[in-house]
Parts: structure tokens; C-alpha cells; sequence
């Protein structure tokens, strides 16, 4: 199976309906299947087919999908970029995947510019917007004009196989350097068709396409909207401020979000101008989520709250918060527990929770154990990389790094990042659930619980935390709200108050970065 199959079907079943909105342009499936067209022999015409890799930096638009369908359709490998990182992490990222052609936004020219200037590889840059074009030594087109020149031919269907890579993700890099992460289209399809049946997607469901596009928290949808014949709306840059009256206008009914972003939406001054009558779904992925913001997406929008939870690594899903059936019928405050927890596991994925020896861990909620997974949306591997493949893939097992628990019906969920994990005293204490309670704070807004160094204990327990606008609560309150409802080991000793935290590309908060700084020239012992 291969991806272009989900465009084919899209154009054949549902030629004249309008499918893609992208600011004024608005393009039915046949449309965009012309546009797509153009852009197979656009990159045809280069010399480019099953094998090239070529690299995509831009906000969200109706161009970046045309670029991944356009890539499975030539058996071709995308390889979608942050648009966030620097020139040299960009270079660096170019000359790895061995691209040989650039589509990249004007919004980014500087920093493509300055990353082509000593790569020879790249044999054309077509760029996006309106902006002024940068000076460089490689071949430049517009976008636009140039794939006018190949208008009104045939899709070119170069019919590549499962097992032939699709994508190149490289991971964020807040952990160390960047790995590429290949992706099949096996991986990719089956992920897709996998959210179809958990989810019910249907010709009816209207997608924002709001995370960024470069990463997996929403790149997944483009496969399975069309798939489905649903309609794709594109907004660039995410903005509460932006989004809310999207989700209005455009009769939105699912997205997913990084929780950041969920939560610069609560805390929008005008969320309460708009409506969100067809809003039927919000998903959130990228890092586990407050069970108290879940309750306020629920009561704020009245919809489904869906968590899901994966790796790029998996294409994404490993697990999703879907309640069983017989679930359904339990109290609403159990069933918002569950739709609050990391999950089941996803379709045709075979997940175990292990410990150091490989056994698996109890199911009563309380053993904490390593999660694994095995199944044909994991990775074949890294790019070019394979002491890391086999340091993260043994036996057909990925290992994720992520700690959880499991309970009697068979629910995950993750306690922590096993690297982020405190050990104070001798004591095993998550940042997640110590950030939990935080969140059910009233003047909490954001916030990140990390270790820090310490003589006495080894760590002590630290939390970075953002106010909401009006609030500024002593340390002590903080302190001894988060006493009433943990054990005294887990209470932070060390605050720090910031204006805001800094995040990923993706939106995820960048842990990292901020107890990097308590732990310089000092070795912390990883978990």
C-alpha cells in the first residue's frame, strides 16, 4: 500500500467538493489534484523520482500539503523541516538527508539563505509568499509561476511500495542532535487508516490543521482526512487569537494540539466571542495533559477530549484515551479520568509496560515500568544512523524512554520521561504528577517540574512556573497547596517565576533548556 492511494480515492469519490481552504483559496479534490499533478512533473522534470529527498520549510498552507502527496505519488522522501531551528541546524538537516531540491517560505529566507550558502547539493529552491527573494547561488523559482508550466497533465504514479520510505522527520534536538527519523509508507498508511476506525473520520469532518505540519501531531491528518474525503483548513502560524474564530467560520470539527496550545486557547480573552457548535473533536498530543485542563476543554467547548500518545518514531500513535463501551456507562468524573489518561493501545499496536529485567509490570496503576511497542507503524529506523536504530529498536521492539503505569482494565499512562525523572532522597518522584496538581491552581498557567541539584538529597525537586495575567501568589501558598495533595518528597523546594517558558517548534515546553542551566558543570546521572 502507498499514500497516494488516499488522493486517488479522494478525486475519484469526491471531485466537486471543496476540500481545501487556505485563507481566500478555496479548492475542491479535483483542484488540488491538479495542483498536485503539476508538481509531480515539476519535480519529474528535475530528475528527481522514487528515492529523492526533498525538503519542505514553511508554515502550514495549502503548498505543504500538495508537497506531501506530490512526494508519495513520485516515490519520492519529504522531509519536512522546524522552522524554528537556525541556519546551521538547517544546513545541517539539508546536507544529512541528502535533499536535492528546497521549497521553503519567504518567511524563512534569511536563515535558508545562510543555509545554502555552502551546500551544492540543492539543485532548485522554490519559494512560497510574497516576500523578497534572498540572494543565493542556487536556482530559485516562485512556487506559483513555475508550477503553471506543467498545468493540465497526469498525475505521475510511480506506484512505490510499503516498505519504500516516504518521510524524513528529524526529531526536535532538545535531547542532543538531531536524529532523522525514516518513516514507510506502510508506517504512514496504516497509522492513517488506524485514526480513521478510532476515530470515526468521515467525508462529513472538517480538519484545522493548527500544530505545525512539520511535526506529527498533526501531519497524520493529512493523509487520513483525504482518505476519508474530509476537508483540510489550513492556518499558518498558531494564534488563539487566530484559531477560535476559524473553528466558527470554517464549521471546524476536529483538530489536535500540543496542551500549550490548548491552554493559550482557554486562556484567550476572546473565547467566549465565538461558537463552536460543529466542533465535535479536540485531540492533544506531544506531552501528557492536565486532567483539569481536560475537564475545561470538555465543559469550555462541550466536545470529545481525545489523548493520544506516540513517538514520530510510530508515525504516531501508540495509544489513544478512547473510554471502551462499557466505560461509557461509569460515573462522568471516572470517565474523565480515563479520557485524561495516556490510554489503550492503538489499533494493531502491541504495547507492553516493562521493567529493567524485561518482565512486565503489574496491572494495578502503580508499577512503573518502561513502555515498548511493536507494530507496522514503528520506524525502521534512524537516517543514516544505526548505532542509534539499534540502540532504540531490539528484538522488533521500539523503547521508548517514556515511564508508565498500567491499570486493570488495560489503561496506560505515562509518569514521566524516564530522563526527567527526580530522584530525591532515594525517592522516585514524576514531574508530571507533581505539574498536575500545579495546574489545578487557580493562578497557574504554565508550568515545568524538573530536578535539580542538591549536596543532601542528590535532587530536589524544582517548578518553573507562568501566572496568569493578574496573579502572582507567594511561593508559600504554591508550597502548601501542592503539600495538601502529595506526599512531602514531591512538594517543590526551589520556585522560579517567569514571564513566559520557552518551547519547541511543536509547541512542547523545552524542560531541558531550563534545568540545564541549575546543572552546568555538574553530571546528572540519567535515569
Amino acid at each position: 500500500m502507498n499514500l497516494a492511494i488516499s488522493l486517488k480515492r479522494a478525486i475519484s469519490q469526491w471531485p466537486d467538493k471543496e476540500a481545501f481552504v487556505d485563507g481566500q483559496k478555496r479548492l475542491t479534490y479535483a483542484e488540488f489534484g491538479r495542483r498536485v499533478a503539476a508538481l509531480t512533473h515539476i519535480i519529474s522534470n528535475l530528475g528527481l523520482g522514487k528515492g529523492s529527498t526533498i525538503a519542505v520549510l514553511a508554515p502550514n498552507c495549502l503548498e505543504f500539503c500538495e508537497l506531501y502527496f506530490a512526494a508519495a505519488c513520485l516515490g519520492a522522501v519529504l522531509c519536512p523541516i522546524n522552522y524554528r531551528l537556525a541556519s546551521a541546524e538547517l544546513a545541517q538537516i539539508l546536507e544529512h538527508s541528502e535533499s536535492a531540491m528546497l521549497i521553503a517560505h519567504t518567511d524563512f529566507a534569511e536563515q535558508a539563505a545562510h543555509a545554502l550558502e555552502n551546500l551544492s547539493q540543492i539543485k532548485l529552491v522554490a519559494w512560497l509568499g510574497a516576500g523578497k527573494l534572498p540572494d543565493i547561488k542556487t536556482k530559485s523559482v516562485r512556487y506559483e509561476p513555475f508550477l503553471l508550466t506543467e498545468w493540465n497533465k497526469e498525475l505521475i504514479d510511480n506506484l512505490a511500495t510499503g516498505s519504500d520510505l516516504a518521510q524524513i522527520y528529524y526529531t526536535s534536538g532538545t535531547t542532543g542532535q538531531a536524529k532523522g527519523v525514516m518513516l514507510t509508507h506502510e508506517n504512514v498508511a496504516y497509522n492513517a487508516l488506524g485514526a480513521v476506525a478510532e476515530l470515526g473520520l468521515n467525508d462529513s469532518h472538517c480538519w484545522v490543521h493548527a500544530a505545525p505540519m512539520f511535526h506529527l501531531v498533526d501531519a497524520w491528518a493529512v493523509f487520513a482526512l483525504t482518505w476519508v474525503g474530509g476537508k483540510h483548513v489550513f492556518i499558518p502560524y498558531f494564534h488563539a487569537d487566530n484559531l477560535l474564530p476559524l473553528l466558527e467560520a470554517e464549521a471546524v470539527t476536529h483538530t489536535a494540539l500540543v496542551p500549550t496550545m490548548i491552554n493559550a486557547l482557554l486562556n484567550s480573552g476572546s473565547l467566549c466571542q465565538y461558537s463552536y457548535n460543529a466542533l465535535s473533536t479536540i485531540m492533544t498530543a506531544g506531552s501528557p495533559i492536565a486532567p483539569e485542563i481536560v475537564k475545561q476543554i470538555q465543559e469550555v467547548f462541550s466536545c470529545t477530549y481525545v489523548q493520544f500518545y506516540g513517538m514520530t518514531e510510530t508515525s504516531p500513535f501508540l495509544s489513544i484515551s478512547l473510554p471502551k463501551s462499557k466505560d461509557l456507562e461509569r460515573p462522568k468524573a471516572e470517565i474523565l479520568a480515563i479520557r485524561s489518561k495516556t490510554g489503550r493501545p492503538f489499533i494493531g499496536v502491541d504495547l507492553k509496560i516493562v521493567k529493567e529485567d524485561g518482565s512486565e509490570v503489574q496491572r494495578d496503576g502503580i508499577e512503573v515500568g518502561e513502555i515498548i511497542a511493536r507494530g507496522p507503524n514503528v520506524t525502521k529506523g534512524y537516517w543514516k544512523n544505526i548505532e542509534a536504530t539499534e540502540q532504540t529498536i531490539r528484538n522488533g521492539w521500539i523503547y521508548t524512554g517514556d515511564l508508565a503505569v498500567m491499570d486493570c482494565d488495560g489503561y496506560i499512562n505515562v509518569v514521566d520521561r524516564s530522563k526527567d525523572m527526580i530522584i530525591s532522597g532515594g525517592e522516585n518522584v514524576y514531574s508530571t504528577e507533581v505539574e498536575y496538581v500545579l495546574h489545578e491552581h487557580p493562578a497557574v498557567l504554565e508550568c515545568a517540574v524538573f530536578g535539580i541539584p542538591d549536596e543532601k538529597w542528590g535532587e530536589l525537586v524544582h517548578a518553573t512556573v507562568v501566572f496568569r495575567a493578574g496573579q502572582s501568589p507567594h511561593e508559600e501558598e504554591l508550597t502548601d497547596f501542592v503539600r495538601e495533595r502529595l506526599a512531602r518528597y514531591k512538594v517543590p523546594r526551589h520556585w522560579e517565576f517567569l514571564e513566559e517558558l520557552p518551547k519547541t517548534g511543536s509547541g512542547k515546553i523545552k524542560k531541558k533548556e531550563l534545568r540545564d542551566k541549575f546543572w552546568l558543570g555538574r553530571e546528572r546521572r540519567v535515569n
